[in-house]
């Protein structure tokens, strides 16, 4: 892998950490002008705030159990995909886990310029027996 790739997949990693911690702060650290989130259910944010906002009214709280990363360099830019696992628990402290996610990322220069989010939360929340 080469330094620019390597630099690029911990742009993601530092990213996802922040994210998680929540830390949208943190996270911001780690993107690009210009920088846009697509996620589930076609929302839109432009900062990092916006998911964990999103994420904040959707789940009593929720991590990542990261499987892999797919990373595909390319001349000008790397796409890094991360996939894995959502755990945690809805907003009524129901637990969960074994939700399936990717999260695919753009990164330019060491900042993440755009990403997009896949996970299962929305099948779950409307049919519960998906879950299991």
């Amino acid at each position: 892998m080469s330094e620019t790739t390597e630099r690029d997949l911990q742009a993601v990693k530092d990213y996802l950490e922040a994210s998680m911690a929540p830390d949208p702060v943190r996270a911001a650290k780690h993107v690009a002008p210009g920088f846009i989130c697509r996620f589930t259910g076609h929302r839109v944010f432009d900062t990092p705030s916006g998911p964990t906002g999103f994420n904040a009214a959707r789940y009593k709280w929720v991590k990542k159990r990261i499987e892999r990363y797919d990373v595909v360099p390319g001349e000008t830019e790397t796409i890094v995909y991360s996939l894995g696992y959502l755990y945690g628990a809805w907003p009524d402290g129901t637990p969960f886990d074994n939700n399936r996610y990717v999260d695919r990322f753009v990164v330019r220069d060491g900042l993440i310029v755009e990403t997009d989010v896949w996970n299962d939360s929305a099948e779950w929340i409307l049919d519960p027996s998906c879950a299991r």
